[in-house]
């Protein structure tokens, strides 16, 4: 398999002397991203859609083989709450096209209070252009019904694998032939990280499903103190050592600067 191993945005004045340079400005941390990992989710796109212009921007400040993954606005999943789904998905998808090759999956995110509703997320799921990788991270516990697994499988839609506190949030269900993990908050004393104990148990979960030749996006999106950063960088290593095939991530303990690179 290849696992993509990223984090949720990189605009954290936290991360400076953690993932930058102190030297380094903030107009260009994208670039330096880009230069220590492969992938990133796009988590700000959530609160406001980026322009066209801004995703071609990204586009072209970034590697051939980077990816970005995209979170979806949450006009569509937390205003319309996944009703009337056409106009708001073509307007997300006409403006997330500006990346090119460079786009990855589109996450869904629903909100907690949001109850299952299989057509509701069957009509919004078949808006998107044939081969777009949809992921859908439900927070509501009515939808872990056969008939949700059913329609996601259907529509060829991975069901996002959400961990909090180092416990799964959803069902493990292998929903599609590619996989989407989200980290969201660790449970060790230098909180919000992760201990190498649970992030080998996921290791373990991603391994002994899906098969080699299968994409795992994975993302952590506890940003806090750079817990993230540092988290990454641990769950890549540990997927390497497992002989795992990993996207390019900064090595642990090595000094900033590029030279810390592992690619694989």
């Amino acid at each position: 398999m290849t696992l993509f191993v990223g984090t949720s945005g990189w605009q954290y004045k936290d991360w400076r002397d953690v993932l930058y340079p102190a030297g380094v400005p903030t107009r260009l941390w994208l670039e330096e991203y880009a230069a220590r990992f492969a992938t990133v989710e796009l988590n700000n796109a959530f609160y406001r859609l980026p322009s066209r212009e801004n995703f071609e921007a990204w586009r072209d400040r970034t590697p051939p083989d980077f990816v970005v993954a995209v979170k979806a606005s949450r006009f569509l999943t937390h205003i319309k709450r996944l009703k009337d789904p056409e106009e708001p998905v073509n307007r997300l998808m006409s403006h997330a096209a500006g990346l090119g090759d460079r786009l990855g999956p589109v996450l869904l995110q629903l909100p907690p209070t949001l109850r299952a509703d299989r057509g509701l997320l069957d009509a919004c799921l078949a808006c998107f252009p044939s081969g777009t990788r949809v992921a859908v991270e439900p927070r509501h516990e009515s939808w872990w019904t056969p008939e949700v697994r059913e329609t996601l499988e259907n529509r060829g839609a991975a069901l996002c694998w959400a961990d909090v506190r180092a416990h799964p949030v959803t069902p493990l269900w292998r929903t599609t032939d590619w996989g989407y993990v989200r980290f969201h908050e660790g449970r060790t004393q230098q909180w919000p990280r992760y201990g190498h104990r649970s992030l080998e148990t996921w290791l373990d979960r991603i391994a002994t499903t899906w098969s080699p030749d299968e994409d795992i996006y994975t993302y952590f999106n506890n940003d806090p103190n750079g817990a993230a950063v540092k988290d990454a960088k641990v769950f890549a290593a540990t997927a390497s050592k497992a002989h795992l095939r990993v996207t390019r991530t900064p090595v642990p303990g090595a000094p900033k600067g590029r030279g810390e690179l592992r690619v694989f």
